[in-house]
């Protein structure tokens, strides 16, 4: 019994749990360690980000023979004077609509208070299942409302308190556009025979997987982000700009993050005219249509290969979970565990294949 895979895996997770168990009970030992990691945690994070955006860039400069140290130059450039324009020509717009936002603050919460009431008026009208079901969605609605401006809220006092550790950032970028060619073959050195194999499949995947998604994600959004912008302008939505930058960044979550994107455009489209907001759900149908049909299939393929379902629970488990932060990074972070997962299976096949094969020779 003892080599059977199925035992084998179960005393692997019984051990597992029970390394977790003794690390909650000694935390505290690892404290500074885990402050250390803490620390540089958001700045590695930015820094990965960044770089697999630039990456591409790099690799089409140095198939021009651009040397590397020229095409990091460049690139750090670029992103200095994209930073310089978005704080010196749309920063002062943005902050413009948010005082604006902030002064009509009131006025939209009488609207949006009157929009309520007139909601709960009419469910007299009806049924009593489908007002008892009305009931339910509303408390959910605000729980989950609460729970998100919270979550924002210590996003915000988080971003504040680390923001001196941003400086981390240009010099982790550096070293990942300087060296990157350098890190599978450093960590699979440690490693020989098929583990060797093992480890630098597995990190390919990894990184193929992290690139295909961060690429692919942020190209979607700004591509919708475009239609977005050039939908509100037209039907005259105020707040055009700032919306669409929260567009953007929403739909950095898969599924999750159109709707998100949609209620604040809904919401000050109803409030300034019903009709209003009739064109804010055809443009923001119209984009989603775009994206879900032809921009998505083909910017990003099946690079991930991971069902909509199978996103959708994610998303719902990472937010029981860990909240707004864990819904950020849930689908990637799923990507990468079922990398690991593929790999592992491929790996023990291959070893029982050879095992039987040996078998068999003798």
């Amino acid at each position: 019994m003892t080599n059977k895979a199925w035992f084998r895996t179960g005393i692997a997770v019984l051990l597992l749990f029970l390394i977790i168990k003794l690390f909650i009970e000694v935390h505290f030992i690892f404290k500074p360690i885990i402050i250390i990691v803490q620390s540089i945690l958001l700045p590695l994070l930015i820094s990965g980000f960044l770089f697999y955006i630039c990456l591409p860039f790099q690799k089409m400069m140095e198939k021009r023979r651009v040397p590397r140290w020229a095409s990091i130059t460049i690139i750090l450039l670029a992103l200095t004077a994209i930073s310089g324009a978005i704080f010196g020509v749309v920063g002062p717009v943005i902050a413009t609509q948010i005082e604006n936002l902030i002064h009509q603050l009131p006025y939209l919460q009488r609207e949006t208070q009157n929009l309520i009431n007139f909601a709960l008026d009419q469910r007299d009208k009806l049924p009593n299942e489908i007002t008892e079901k009305i009931n339910e969605m509303i408390s959910k609605f605000g729980a989950m409302t609460s729970e998100i401006l919270s979550n924002s809220l210590n996003i915000v006092t988080s971003v504040i308190s680390t923001l001196f550790l941003l400086i981390l950032v240009p010099f982790f970028l550096i070293y990942m556009l300087k060296d990157h060619e350098r890190f599978i073959p450093a960590v699979a050195r440690f490693f020989n025979g098929e583990r060797k194999i093992f480890v630098v499949n597995l990190l390919k995947d990894l990184n193929q997987t992290l690139m295909s998604y961060i690429q692919g994600q942020v190209t979607v959004s700004l591509i919708l982000g475009a239609i977005l912008y050039a939908g509100y302008t037209i039907i005259g939505l105020e707040y055009t700009l700032l919306l669409v930058m929260f567009a953007i960044f929403a739909n950095m979550i898969p599924f999750l993050g159109p709707w998100m994107a949609f209620l604040p455009a809904g919401i000050l489209g109803i409030i300034q005219s019903p009709t209003t907001f009739i064109w804010v759900c055809i443009v923001t149908l119209i984009a989603q249509q775009l994206e879900g049909n032809v921009i998505t299939p083909n910017v990003m393929g099946k690079s991930l290969n991971i069902h909509p379902l199978t996103i959708i629970v994610v998303i719902l488990a990472s937010g029981s979970l860990g909240g707004f932060v864990l819904i950020l990074v849930a689908v990637p972070l799923y990507a990468v565990l079922k990398s690991i997962a593929r790999n592992i299976y491929k790996y023990r096949h291959q070893i029982i294949h050879a095992a039987q094969r040996n078998v068999n020779d003798h």
